[in-house]
Parts: structure tokens; C-alpha cells; sequence
């Protein structure tokens, strides 16, 4: 399995960015996909979640109103479009990913539950 994020850049507060994270090696649409991101000195955390199979999604409430994550089957692609940024959201983002049931609520954001995980790419707002 293989994840590919992209889409990252440079952005003022109050624009939008979309990232795609493009999964390939998986024989089905039986799993899911993480967003997560980390800022400078900061710890790892769940940004997003979607369940490829049936489309189920989670949110942090930091981002919940704001971002929006699709999936794309026909292409093995999830997007995170990201609206209305703010400079607290400059971090790392990375995909992940994780085979099998959908995960809940109160799971979707263990970053110890996905194997998988992409590269990273790296969103910068200024203020």
C-alpha cells in the first residue's frame, strides 16, 4: 500500500486549499482514510476521516464547518478541501490509511489504529 498526499502550499487566512491523497495497493474500497497534521512542537492529531466503502466522515472540532473530505473511488482519491484557513491551521498534513470496517466516533482519530501512511505535504497560512 502506498499513500501519496499533495496539494500543500502557501496561503493567506481566509483562503482555501484542497489536498489529495491518492492510495494505491489496496484489491477493494474496504478501508479508510486519516488526515491528520502536526505543527512545529506540537503532537500529531486527526484532522479527518472517511470511509471509503460507504463514505462516513469525521471531524475535529478545530476543522468541523470549515474543511470538507470527499472520496473519489474511480480514482482511489481523497480530497480535503480546506476553507476559510486560519494561521493555526500552518502544519504537516498526512494521509493514512487503514483496511476494513469503518471506525467510530470515538476511534477515528487513534493514529495508532493506521498502518499506513503517506509523505506529507505541507500547509503554511499567514496572517
Amino acid at each position: 500500500v502506498q499513500l501519496q498526499a499533495s496539494g500543500g502550499g502557501l496561503v493567506q487566512a481566509g483562503g482555501s486549499l484542497r489536498l489529495s491523497c491518492a492510495a494505491s495497493g489496496f484489491t477493494s474500497d474496504y478501508y479508510n482514510i486519516g488526515w491528520f497534521r502536526q505543527a512545529p512542537g506540537k503532537e500529531r492529531e486527526g484532522v479527518s476521516y472517511i470511509s471509503v466503502s460507504n463514505g462516513s466522515t469525521f471531524y475535529a472540532a478545530s476543522v468541523k464547518g470549515r474543511f470538507k473530505i470527499s472520496r473519489d473511488n474511480a480514482r482511489n482519491t481523497v480530497y480535503l478541501q480546506m476553507n476559510s484557513l486560519k494561521p493555526e491551521d500552518t502544519a504537516g498534513y498526512f494521509c493514512a490509511a487503514r483496511r476494513g470496517h469503518r471506525l467510530i466516533s470515538s476511534r477515528w482519530a487513534d493514529e495508532n489504529l493506521y498502518p499506513y501512511w503517506g509523505q506529507g505535504t505541507l500547509v503554511t497560512v499567514s496572517s
